[in-house]
C-alpha cells in the first residue's frame, strides 16, 4: 500500500510537472509575441483603469446584453474560481487519504458551497453545448475545437463529483446534507466494497487530474487563453476617449512607413487584443456589414490576425533563443519565419475589401466583453494602404482631391461654401467679419453648406439660434473641412492639414465656444483636436438646443403631429454617450410620439455612412442603410428623426428607396424643434 501511495505520488509529480511546463512555455511564448509590438506608451490613470477592471472583469455587464449568455457565463466564471479550492483539496485528497482543509466547523458549509458549485458549472457546460450546437446560435462558431472545452468543463464537474462520492464509500462514512450530490451519487454504489471504492477514487481522481492538466496546457493556445489576457487586457485598455485615434508625427524622419503593414507594428496593447479575443461573435453579430451580407466580420479579423501573429512570433522565438549570449539556428524556423514575413498581413491575411467595408461605427467594442478595439486596428491598416502604399478605391481618391482642392467632398468651389444662409429672409446668419463680438462659433461643415438636404437643418438651427437670442456668427468661406473623414478612411495627412488650418481660423477669430450639427465633426473637434492645438469648448446642436429649451429661452409650444422612429448617430452615441438629449427635445414637444426601433441607443444598427463609407459604393449584399431603414418603417413612423447629417441622407435614401417617401419624411431634430416655436 505504502509502495502504491509513492508510485501514486511520484506519477503526480511527474505529470504535473511536465504539464505546468508546458502551459508556462505556451503562455511565456505569448507574452513574448505581444511583445514584439510597439511600445504603447498608456496614460497611468490607474484609478480608471482599477474601476473598469472591477466592473467589466467581476461585473460583466456587456455579457448581460445577451441574458442567457451572461447568467451562463457568470456562473462558469465565479464557479471556477470557487472550485481552484477545491481542486487543491481534491488534489490532496488522492495524496493523502481522508483529507480535508483544517477549517473546523467551516467545513461542512465549504463542502456544500464545492459540490453546488460543481453542479451549476457542469449544467452551465452543459447548456453551453446546447447553445452552440442544438439552438446552434449564429455568431457561435462550432466545430471539434470549440466543443473541446465544454467537454474538458463537463469532464472536470462530473469527475469531481463521482471523486467524492466514492471517496465516503471508500473511507466508510454516510451520506450527509453538507455532501449532497456526492452523497446521492454514493446511494447508488452503495454495494461496492470499501477496496473497490478506493481503486473508482483514483481512476475518477486521475481523470480529473489528466483532464484538468490538459486543460491548463490547451487554454493558453487556443481561444480559451482571454482566462489568462482577458482581465489583463481590460487593465490596460487606452483610457482616451472612445474611438479617438492615435496620431502619426509627420515630422519624425526616421519613419519609413506610416500605418500598420506588418503585425509587429501594432502597438502591444493592440496585440493583446487578439488573445484577449474569446471568439463570442458578439462584434459580428452587431457589426453592419457583417449583418449586411459583406466579407468583414470584426470576429475574423481579429482571429486571423491573432493567427499570423503566432506564427510569425513561433518562427522568430524559436530562430533566435531569448536568452542574453545564446542565439540558435534553427532552419526549420527559418523556413516558418520566411513564409510569415512573405505572407503580407494587408491584403492578404487581412482583405482590402474587409478594410473598406468599416463603417467606423464602433458596435463591435461597445459589445466586446473583453475590451477590445478593432476599429483603430482597421484604420491603422487602411493608413498603410493609403500613405505608404498609395492603395485605395476610386471613390477614396475622388474624395480625397475634392477634399484638398476646394474643402468639400464634391470639388464644388469654396467660394460658394456661404451661399446656404441665402434664401431664408427670416433668418440672420452673420459671419465673423460681420459682427464686433459673437458667443457661438457655428461650424456648418461640408453637408451643411453643400448639401441640399442638409442646408435646410442648418438653417433650422440659425433660426432657432435667432428665436433664443444667441449672438453667433460662421466662418463663411474660410470654413475648411473637419477632415474626420479623412483621418477615418486612412489619409492622416490630409487630417491633420485641415486640423491646423481650422485651428489657426479658430484662434484668429478668438473662437471660444463652437457648434457643430454633425456628430463626426463634434467627435474630432472635442476629442482630436486639443491634441493640435484647439482650446475651445465644443457642442452638438442638440445640446444647445435642450439647454435653451430648459432655460425657457426657446418655447416650442406649436403641435407637432408626428411619430418619430428615433435613430441613433453613432458619433453621438457610442463615440460620445448622447442618447437622452434627442429624446427629452422630441419627447418634450406636444404631438409628437416617440417610437424606439429595435435596436436603439448602445445597439443601434449604423445608418452606414461612416468611415467614409458615405463617400463609396457598396458593392457586396445589402446597402446598409436599406437595411436600417427598414427596421425603422416596421415601426410605422410618419417620420424618421436623427441628430446628423449623414444619417439623415442615408435614411432619406433608404426611404426613396423602399418608395416611401410620400408617407415617411426624414427630420433633423431641430428641423422639428423649429417647426414647434410660435
Amino acid at each position: 500500500m505504502i509502495m502504491l501511495s509513492l508510485l501514486n505520488f511520484i506519477a503526480f509529480l511527474a505529470v504535473t510537472g511536465y504539464a505546468l511546463y508546458l502551459a508556462a512555455h505556451v503562455i511565456y511564448s505569448r507574452i513574448m509575441f505581444i511583445q514584439l509590438g510597439k511600445k504603447s506608451n498608456l496614460r497611468k490613470d490607474t484609478a480608471v483603469r482599477l474601476n473598469e477592471f472591477l466592473v467589466q472583469v467581476f461585473g460583466q455587464p456587456k455579457l448581460f446584453k445577451d441574458a442567457k449568455s451572461g447568467i451562463m457565463h457568470f456562473i462558469l466564471f465565479y464557479g471556477f474560481i470557487i472550485l481552484q479550492f477545491g481542486a487543491v483539496e481534491l488534489i490532496l485528497k488522492g495524496l493523502i487519504k481522508g483529507f480535508e482543509y483544517p477549517i473546523g466547523e467551516f467545513h461542512p458549509y465549504y463542502s456544500v458551497l464545492q459540490e453546488v458549485t460543481t453542479l451549476l458549472v457542469l449544467l452551465a457546460a452543459l447548456y453551453a453545448f446546447y447553445r452552440r450546437y442544438i439552438e446552434r446560435l449564429t455568431r457561435l462558431k462550432r466545430g471539434f475545437k470549440a466543443g473541446l472545452v465544454i467537454l474538458f468543463l463537463t469532464i472536470l464537474m462530473f469527475s469531481v463529483l463521482m471523486s467524492l462520492a466514492f471517496e465516503q464509500l471508500w473511507l466508510g462514512n454516510t451520506g450527509s446534507p453538507h455532501a449532497p450530490i456526492s452523497s446521492i451519487i454514493a446511494g447508488w454504489f452503495a454495494g461496492v466494497s470499501p477496496a473497490a471504492a478506493g481503486v473508482w477514487f483514483y481512476v475518477f481522481w486521475w481523470i480529473h487530474l489528466l483532464t484538468l492538466l490538459a486543460f491548463a496546457v490547451y487554454v493558453p493556445q487556443s481561444k480559451h487563453a482571454h482566462i489568462i489576457f482577458a482581465p489583463v487586457n481590460v487593465y490596460l485598455r487606452d483610457t482616451k476617449p472612445a474611438g479617438k485615434l492615435t496620431s502619426i508625427h509627420f515630422e519624425d524622419e526616421t519613419q519609413e512607413t506610416y500605418g500598420v503593414g506588418k503585425i509587429e507594428e501594432f502597438r502591444q496593447n493592440q496585440l493583446m487584443d487578439l488573445y484577449a479575443c474569446v471568439e463570442c461573435g458578439r462584434c459580428t453579430q452587431m457589426c453592419p456589414a457583417a449583418g449586411t451580407g459583406k466579407t468583414l466580420s470584426p470576429m475574423d479579423v481579429i482571429t486571423k490576425m491573432r493567427n499570423h501573429l503566432t506564427e510569425k512570433g513561433a518562427a522568430i522565438t524559436s530562430r533566435t533563443a531569448w536568452m542574453p549570449g545564446f542565439v540558435f539556428k534553427d532552419t526549420g524556423a527559418d523556413t516558418l519565419l520566411k513564409k510569415a514575413e512573405t505572407t503580407n498581413l494587408v491584403g492578404e491575411v487581412i482583405t482590402e475589401e474587409e478594410l473598406w467595408a468599416c463603417t467606423t461605427c464602433r458596435n463591435c467594442e461597445d459589445q466586446c466583453p473583453v475590451a477590445n478595439e478593432h476599429v483603430e486596428m482597421i484604420i491603422d491598416m487602411r493608413r498603410h494602404l493609403v500613405l505608404t502604399e498609395g492603395r485605395m478605391p476610386s471613390e477614396a481618391v475622388r474624395y480625397f482631391q475634392n477634399v484638398e482642392r476646394q474643402s468639400n467632398p464634391w470639388g464644388i468651389s469654396r467660394t460658394e461654401r456661404i451661399l446656404w444662409r441665402e434664401g431664408r429672409e427670416d433668418i440672420v446668419v452673420p459671419t465673423v467679419k460681420e459682427v464686433d463680438e459673437f458667443e457661438y462659433l457655428f461650424f456648418v461643415g461640408s453637408m451643411g453648406s453643400y448639401d441640399q438636404r442638409t442646408q435646410k437643418v442648418a438653417q433650422s438651427f440659425a433660426k432657432i439660434m435667432n428665436a433664443a437670442g444667441i449672438p453667433f456668427a460662421i466662418l463663411g468661406n474660410e470654413e475648411h473641412n473637419s477632415g474626420d473623414t479623412a483621418r477615418r478612411m486612412g489619409n492622416e495627412f490630409l487630417f491633420q492639414q485641415l486640423c491646423e488650418k481650422n485651428i489657426a481660423n479658430f484662434k484668429k477669430y478668438g473662437v471660444k465656444k463652437i457648434v457643430t450639427i454633425c456628430p463626426h465633426t463634434y467627435n474630432t473637434f472635442k476629442h482630436e483636436y486639443p491634441e493640435f492645438g484647439l482650446e475651445a469648448e465644443v457642442y452638438h446642436h442638440t445640446e444647445l438646443i435642450w439647454t435653451w429649451m430648459e432655460e425657457g429661452r426657446i418655447k416650442p409650444s406649436q403641435r407637432v403631429n408626428e411619430a418619430v422612429a428615433y435613430h441613433d448617430s453613432c458619433y453621438l452615441g457610442r463615440y460620445n454617450g448622447m442618447y437622452e438629449i434627442p429624446r427629452k427635445i422630441l419627447q418634450s414637444i406636444s404631438g409628437v410620439k416617440l417610437l424606439e426601433m429595435e435596436r436603439n441607443r448602445q445597439d443601434s444598427m449604423c445608418c452606414g455612412a461612416g468611415g467614409g463609407m458615405m463617400w463609396m459604393e457598396e458593392t457586396q449584399g445589402t446597402r446598409v442603410n436599406l437595411a436600417r431603414t427598414e427596421q425603422a418603417l416596421r415601426m410605422s413612423p410618419t417620420a424618421i428623426g436623427s441628430s446628423c447629417p449623414y444619417c439623415m441622407t442615408m435614411m432619406s435614401d433608404g426611404v426613396k428607396a423602399k418608395e416611401a417617401e410620400e408617407r415617411v419624411a426624414t427630420l433633423d431634430i431641430s428641423e422639428i424643434v423649429e417647426r414647434a416655436l410660435a
